[in-house]
């Protein structure tokens, strides 16, 4: 996990994003469990859930660059000898390979977000090939999910649409409702993204209406990766439209994205919807109320390391810069705002 080589030389692959199409077996077979040794129970299972669980909420406070070498410590020292323990059942088993997995990709996300994006693919293989081995029913078609959101977001959508779908089709009756609402709406960006803007849209609605079926239900712990499951599909809605060209509705979940997390324990992605939003507003050239939604964007991005808020505040400068010389006071302290911030990251 942390060879120098591996860490400097992982770039971006095409060709490594159509590997969970045809199963990778042969990266899953690496992962079959020695089983001698320590019997792992439960107990174990739940220790490595609550330490991701940690891992995932300092993610989400303070960024990917803070604690990526300390969780890979983790994974390497603490979870891996669990993974090549024996197993009081099988069961089990497939719950200590799931939570590695959703260590691994939580790996590939800090990856991403420190901007360093062929190493955050090879984790998510490595999780991918995890979730295979484990056997939990949806968990492989999840990290589909996320390598499509990766694909999509790098503007290679070669392989996403593919993505997209088989880990829908791996989960749809076989997941809860709000889980099976994940896997929609990342289907419905990738449709919108390959010209199918009516079957988007809808699979989008579909998606919202699921957020309110069986409520009770649980989720299961690898689809608590985003946080809360209504903000990841309103955040990804507003993708949807944003790529129809309907920047009002997108701006309007946008915000009910960046209302639906609590923003102490999301700063993060809190202050990355309220960036969207903003753009959208500016989209339909309202100036006033795109610094706005700025300005509380920045107020969430204080202790957080992490590439993509540099590059949202840099964007937004860039933006602002044609209206500079209209000499607007929200225009010229936003980019004041926007300057020290990038001075002191």
């Amino acid at each position: 996990m942390d060879r120098r080589r591996f860490l400097s030389a992982s770039a971006y692959s095409v060709a490594a994003a159509a590997l969970p199409l045809s199963h990778v077996q042969d990266i899953a077979a690496r992962t079959a469990a020695a089983r001698t040794g320590h019997t792992v129970g439960m107990t174990e299972v739940a220790a490595v859930r609550d330490m991701i669980h940690a891992f995932s909420e300092m993610d989400e406070r303070h960024g990917g660059h803070h604690g990526r070498s300390a969780l890979v410590t983790y994974l390497r020292d603490d979870v891996a000898p669990l993974c090549r323990a024996r197993f009081r059942s099988d069961d089990v088993r497939q719950q200590m390979l799931s939570a590695a997995s959703r260590g691994v990709h939580l790996l590939g996300w800090k990856s991403y977000d420190a901007g360093q994006q062929g190493l955050a693919q090879r984790y998510y293989l490595q999780s991918y090939a995890l979730a295979t081995e484990s056997g939990l029913r949806g968990h492989d078609g999840f990290v589909m999910r996320t390598m499509a959101m990766q694909g999509l977001k790098l503007h290679r959508p070669e392989h996403c649409l593919g993505l997209a779908e088989t880990g829908l089709n791996r989960a749809k009756g076989r997941v809860d409702a709000k889980t099976e609402a994940l896997f929609r709406v990342i289907y419905a960006h990738t449709l919108a993204k390959s010209g199918k803007h009516h079957a988007a849209l809808a699979e989008a609605d579909h998606a919202r209406t699921l957020l309110t079926g069986a409520p009770g239900d649980e989720m299961p712990f690898w689809a608590l990766s985003w946080g809360p499951p209504a903000a990841s599909v309103y955040s990804r809605t507003a993708k949807v439209h944003e790529t129809v060209g309907d920047h009002r509705s997108a701006a309007e979940q946008y915000a009910l994205a960046a209302t639906a997390r609590p923003a102490d324990t999301y700063a993060r992605i809190v202050a990355l919807d309220l960036v969207a939003e903003a753009e959208m507003h500016l989209k339909r050239g309202s100036i006033e109320q795109a610094c706005l939604t700025w300005h509380k964007a920045i107020d969430h991005m204080g202790g957080v390391r992490s590439a993509r808020t540099r590059k949202a505040v840099s964007r937004m400068r860039s933006d602002l810069r044609r209206f500079r010389a209209r000499g607007l006071r929200c225009v010229a302290e936003l980019d004041e705002r926007g300057r020290d911030f990038l001075a002191g990251a």
